[in-house]
């Protein structure tokens, strides 16, 4: 992990209030009711508010709550792929998959922290899933299938404009139509409660001004069947994720967008909601330092370096199976800047063909960004990083040749799909991990029912889904499985909201 720099600050609440002295009852005699309320309008929230409104028939009102001033959280800047077992893609080339191995895979790579029956339950509708994007809202996919780490088997699919956006745009335009209301600077800034301790709705700022606490104009709002949670992770804010990790100082940049806050998690855990796994937070291993946030670079290093290339040190050396999990790469990025050393991404002219394929455009951007750096030879390549003479051309021989027998004798990387480095021009580009996403968060039954911490019972009308929710993921997420949580549980909540009839909260 990354060296400790700087004491763990002190916290600071993102509410005006003490979370302590927070109200447990209405703030006036005529709040506004919904039958569902959605905090939160990312791929989960919006999938929820959808299902609840279809569900109903259109009868029940659905209401998302999203504080800052655009929709879409982390979701908009995701980058559109999507683990699937028994694709389309997959079957076109002969490759064996089932719900059970995707299963299995994530229970793996977890380190069997997760929930065994969310995680069956996420698998087991990868392939409804898939055709409901497909036939619902109408989201292309590209005809390929990658391997991404941790995958036991190539089975990530890419939207074809290469951009999770596509999803986004066609599922915020399919619940708008449904009727639902998107009601944007809407900080959920308290859950009220009732004099059982029943939530029964939320304080909330209006016209709020990201990050100013004091802003807007304070009003209640109630639901009658259900609360949907869906406000994601708290991947930006330092104090909070150094409140779990000390590690993650502000020295480490994120992939996540600034609106990626843990207020509603402080939230959550004062009413008595369980909470698992919260320090198991995720560093991207292949991220691009020349820019800040999620970016385009990690396009590179991820599927030219681990799928059609290779990672290497300082000295030119493999320092980690290309194709392993996030945690398991991270970790040995980590160590190499420890020991003073960079991380590289290396590819050659098959690399780039490979990603124009994926990404078409993508490389030739990135270059001219300086993202990546481009070589006539191999040698060139070598001096420019500073890599002793003739070593990176060692490994690469080696590499080559391990392809052409397909075994990994060093690190045991699948190389079902990789070509050997031959000709140039040779491309590389630096590795530096960002904090990316919480894998633990609210304890939730197989549904996304919320479970109390006192009681271990499920909490009446309250549902989670996706980054706030844990037991999907365990110790670590694999690559293209957020899409696939998100969307799987969020229906599946909207969907039982929308169901669920309780007595009228007047």
């Amino acid at each position: 992990m990354p060296p400790t720099r700087n004491p763990i600050p002190s916290e600071v609440s993102t509410s005006r209030r003490d979370a302590d002295a927070a109200p447990r009852s209405a703030l006036d005699s005529s709040p506004e009711v919904a039958d569902v309320v959605v905090i939160g309008s990312g791929f989960s929230g919006l999938a929820a508010a959808l299902e609840a409104a279809e569900r109903s028939g259109g009868k029940a009102r659905v209401l998302v709550l999203e504080k800052m001033g655009t929709p879409g959280g982390n979701s908009v800047i995701d980058e559109g792929m999507l683990s699937v077992a028994n694709s389309p893609q997959q079957s076109a080339r002969h490759i064996a998959d089932s719900p059970d191995l995707l299963a299995n895979d994530m229970l793996e790579n977890g380190e069997h922290l997760n929930d065994p029956s969310k995680v069956n339950y996420v698998a087991l509708h990868s392939e409804a899933l898939y055709d409901w994007t497909t036939k619902r809202l109408g989201v292309e996919w590209l005809p390929i299938v990658t391997w991404a780490g941790g995958h036991s088997v190539p089975r990530t699919l890419t939207v074809r404009t290469g951009s999770g956006r596509e999803i986004y745009e066609k599922l915020i335009r399919a619940v708008r139509e449904s009727g639902v209301e998107i009601r944007l600077n809407a900080y959920v800034e308290a859950f009220l409660t009732d004099t059982s301790g029943e939530v029964v709705g939320l304080r909330v700022r209006e016209g709020y001004a990201f990050p100013d606490a004091e802003s807007g104009t304070v009003r209640e709002i109630r639901f009658r069947r259900g609360l949907c949670l869906c406000y994601g992770g708290f991947g930006a804010d330092v104090a909070y994720r150094m409140r779990f990790n000390r590690q993650l100082t502000a020295d480490y940049d994120t992939t996540n967008q600034p609106g990626a806050t843990g207020e509603l998690w402080r939230e959550a855990e004062r009413i008595g909601c369980a909470m698992i796994e919260a320090s198991r937070i995720q560093c991207t291993p292949w991220s691009n330092p020349k820019e800040k946030g999620m970016g385009s670079g990690w396009l590179f290093s991820d599927y030219v370096g681990a799928d059609y290339g290779l990672w290497v040190d300082g000295n030119g050396q493999r320092f980690v199976n290309e194709l392993s999990n996030r945690k398991t790469a991270s970790d040995a990025v980590l160590e190499l800047h420890r020991l003073g050393l960079k991380a590289i991404a290396i590819g050659s002219r098959i690399s780039k063909e490979k990603l124009d394929q994926l990404r078409p455009g993508y490389m030739d951007r990135m270059l001219e960004r300086g993202l990546i750096n481009a070589y006539d030879t191999i040698e060139a390549l070598e001096a420019a990083w500073g890599i002793p003479t003739g070593a990176l051309q060692a490994t690469v021989r080696n590499f080559n040749a391990m392809i052409r027998r397909r075994r990994d004798t060093e690190f045991f990387r699948p190389l079902t799909v990789a070509k050997p480095l031959e000709d140039g021009p040779w491309y590389a580009a630096e590795m530096r991990p960002k904090v990316h996403h919480c894998m633990g968060g609210l304890l939730t039954d197989t549904l996304g029912r919320v479970r109390n911490a006192a009681t271990g019972r499920a909490m009446r009308g309250l549902y989670a889904a996706g980054e706030c929710a844990g037991g999907v993921h365990g110790a670590c997420r694999m690559g293209s499985c957020a899409i696939l949580d998100c969307l799987v549980m969020g229906r599946t909540i909207g969907r039982l909201a929308a169901e669920t009839f309780p007595e009228a909260r007047d």
